[in-house]
C-alpha cells in the first residue's frame, strides 16, 4: 500500500459510530425500524421541516420507492438531466417510462430549466432534477414549471444535504427527494444507505406501505389497525439498524463534517484561482445558493488534457477523476430515453470536468500537493 497516495475519497469517520453500534447490538433490534431508524427520522423531520421522512438501504431504493409512488407504467415520460448517475434514470426505466434527456447549465452542471418546458408531452408524468456538487438548481423556475403543468417535481440530492437554496435546506422543496449515504457522500451510513423524503402529504401514508412490503404494518404499530395484512405493491426498504445506528451517529456530527469538506472546497478555489483566467475554470456557486463542500471539480480544455492531467497527477501519486459519461449517449440511454433538445453542453462540459480529492479530514499539506501538482502541469503552458 502506497502511504504517500492522496486518495480521491475516504470514508468519513467521526468516531462515535462503534459505540452506537454496539447499542443497536444491546437493543437486539438490528431488522431496522428501531431506536435509531427513529432518531434518524426525527433528524430529518426536523432540518427538512417535512412530513415524512424514511431511511432506505440506498437513494437507489429511495428513487424506486418515487417511481412507485408516482405510479409510473409503460409509455410514461420522465425528464431529467442527461448528466447524472445511471439510478436517477434506472429507477423510472424499471417500470417502463421512457426518460426524457435534457441538456445542463454549464455554469453549475445542473438541469438547464430553459430547456425543460420544451420537453414536456402528455405522457410526462415526472421532473427529476439533480442538485450537483451540491449546489442548487434554480428551484424558483422549477417550482413555476411544476405548478404550471400540475407535473410532479422531484429532487435527486445525493449530493446535497446541509445545501440550502435561498435558505431553504434542498430536498424540502419538490414533492419528494431522496438523499444518499454512499461511501462517497459527506456522510455514509456504513458504506450505502439513503433516504426517501415525503414533501407532499399525499404520498405519505403510501409510501410507508411500500416501503414494508405493500403492508400496512407502520400503522399497526400506532395502533390505527388493530391486524396488519397485504394492501398494495411494495417491496423491503428497510436499511438494518446497524446502518441506521452509523448514520446517527454522523448525522449528530454533519456540521464538523461539512466545515471540514467547506475549509478543503475553498483551500482549491482560492489557491487555484491564479491559474483560472487562461488555462481552467473554478465551480460557480450562484447567488442565493449555499453548498456542502460536496464535490471540487476544475474544468479544463479538453478530454485531451484532462486526460494528461489525470495521468500527471496519478504520476505523482494524486488520484484524481472525471465523473459520468452523459447518459443519452450510453447503451441503455439510447434505449430507454430520448434527447428532444439539442446538447449544447452536456457532452462537451462532461469532457472537460476533472474532481479533485475532497474528504473529512483531508490534511492541508495534502490539499497543497495537489495545488502544486496542478501549478506545475500548468506551468508548460
Amino acid at each position: 500500500m502506497n502511504n504517500n497516495l492522496i486518495k480521491f475519497n475516504e470514508p468519513p469517520v467521526v468516531g462515535t459510530e462503534i459505540n452506537f453500534i454496539k447499542t443497536a447490538i444491546k437493543n437486539k433490534n438490528l431488522s431496522g425500524d428501531g431506536q435509531f431508524t427513529k432518531l434518524c427520522h426525527n433528524w430529518f423531520n426536523n432540518y427538512l421541516n417535512c412530513p415524512l421522512a424514511l431511511l432506505t438501504p440506498s437513494c437507489t431504493h429511495a428513487l424506486e420507492m418515487i417511481a412507485l409512488l408516482l405510479e409510473i407504467k409503460d409509455g410514461d415520460e420522465v425528464i431529467m438531466p442527461s448528466y447524472t448517475f445511471v439510478s436517477t434514470a434506472n429507477a423510472f426505466v424499471l417500470h417502463g417510462a421512457k426518460i426524457v434527456f435534457v441538456d445542463i447549465n454549464p455554469n453549475t452542471m445542473n438541469i438547464d430549466e430553459t430547456t425543460i418546458e420544451g420537453s414536456i408531452s402528455d405522457k410526462t408524468k415526472a421532473i427529476v432534477i439533480v442538485h450537483y456538487a451540491g449546489v442548487s438548481c434554480n428551484m424558483d423556475h422549477l417550482k413555476r414549471i411544476s405548478r404550471v403543468h400540475q407535473i410532479p417535481l422531484i429532487e435527486d440530492s445525493a449530493q446535497a444535504i446541509m445545501s440550502e437554496y435561498n435558505g431553504v435546506p434542498l430536498g424540502s422543496i419538490g414533492d419528494m427527494a431522496a438523499f444518499s449515504f454512499h461511501e462517497t457522500k459527506n456522510i455514509t451510513s456504513g458504506g450505502e444507505g439513503g433516504a426517501l423524503i415525503i414533501n407532499n402529504r399525499k404520498y405519505s401514508q403510501r409510501a410507508e406501505i411500500i416501503r414494508e412490503k405493500g403492508t400496512n404494518r407502520s400503522r399497526f404499530f400506532r395502533g390505527m389497525v388493530d391486524k396488519y395484512t397485504w394492501v398494495d405493491k411494495g417491496s423491503s426498504y428497510l436499511p438494518s439498524e446497524i446502518q441506521a445506528a452509523y448514520l446517527y451517529a454522523q448525522l449528530c456530527d454533519i456540521n464538523r463534517v461539512t466545515s471540514s469538506r467547506l475549509k478543503c472546497w475553498n483551500y482549491y478555489y482560492t489557491n487555484l484561482n491564479i491559474l483560472s483566467l487562461n488555462n481552467i475554470s473554478l465551480p460557480t456557486i450562484p447567488k442565493g445558493c449555499k453548498h456542502n463542500g460536496h464535490i471540487f471539480y476544475i474544468k479544463v480544455k479538453d478530454y485531451i488534457i484532462r486526460q494528461e492531467l489525470i495521468e500527471f497527477l496519478r504520476q505523482n501519486n494524486i488520484w484524481a477523476t472525471f465523473h459520468y459519461i452523459p447518459l443519452h449517449t450510453s447503451t441503455a440511454g439510447l434505449k430507454y430515453g430520448i434527447m428532444r433538445c439539442e446538447d449544447k453542453f452536456t457532452t462537451v462540459e462532461s469532457e472537460k470536468l476533472l474532481r479533485l480529492p475532497i474528504y473529512y479530514g483531508i490534511k492541508t499539506e495534502q490539499m497543497k500537493k495537489v495545488v502544486d501538482a496542478i501549478k506545475k502541469f500548468y506551468s508548460k503552458y
